[in-house]
């Protein structure tokens, strides 16, 4: 299951939540930010049927995970820091094995699932939530066609050898020269290689053993389109005159 989360001055944060052992369905809920992890376990536990000592959050930005709520002592708000944040819960039902003996996993099959009336699912069909509520649908599905169109109308503009600044929530900006515009191998979406002027960067121009471009270690980076600025922007002067 994944959770969209909006951040802002408010005590709460509202949340999309969405259980993917029951089909990618989602509906609006509001959390407290003095929540601690264990706590937001404990209720989504409530929501969705999981198992709040075996779930798993990871915090996703776009589709790179960046970290993980594995300190179920820390305030949910401490994390919601940034705009546009996707927790990602998984429900670990793995076998446990008790005095060596294993358990086996205990599923429902699509048919049996679809009969109850205590699931998720039968909640919002009831509730005309998520994907059953055909309004939010058309939300949803025009949010994303307006993201992909501004995706691409700004990878347009990356023209390799241009210079860009680099703007990211969490990170300082900075300028480089455009390297790459595509797909990369394994992942998904579009990505505009960076060569940076400074070492701020996560690689030289190589991701799993391919290399897209060319460039000293730590001088390089892919990232959205929608974080990239193109213009003339020169190099930073970050030399120091030795008299004052």
């Amino acid at each position: 299951m994944s959770l969209i989360i909006e951040s802002g001055k408010s005590d709460f944060i509202k949340a999309n939540v969405s259980n993917s052992h029951n089909d990618a369905v989602a509906f609006e809920v509001k959390f407290a930010k003095d929540l601690t992890v264990a706590q937001l376990k404990s209720k989504l536990e409530i929501l969705t049927g999981g198992c709040a000592g075996t779930m798993k959050v990871q915090i996703f930005k776009g589709d790179t995970c960046v970290s993980t709520l594995d300190n179920d002592d820390a305030k949910l708000g401490y994390y919601a820091n940034c705009d546009g944040l996707r927790l990602h819960v998984i429900d670990s039902f793995a076998t446990f094995s008790f005095d060596s003996a294993p358990v086996e996993k205990f599923e429902l099959s699509k048919d049996q699932y679809e009969q109850r009336t205590d699931s998720v699912r039968n909640y919002l069909k009831q509730n005309r939530l998520g994907k059953y509520n055909e309004e939010e649908v058309q939300q949803a599905e025009e949010k994303r066609r307006l993201q992909a169109e501004e995706i691409q109308k700004r990878a347009e503009l990356c023209v390799l050898g241009g210079r860009c600044e680099v703007t990211m929530p969490g990170n300082p900006t900075r300028r480089g020269t455009i390297r790459y515009n595509g797909q990369l191998d394994g992942k998904s979406g579009h990505f505009i290689g960076i060569e940076y002027d400074e070492p701020l960067g996560k690689n030289n121009g190589s991701i799993d053993g391919k290399a897209y471009f060319s460039c000293a270690q730590n001088y390089g980076g892919f990232v959205s389109p929608l974080s990239v600025t193109v213009g003339d922007f020169p190099p930073e002067d970050f030399n120091i005159d030795d008299e004052l």
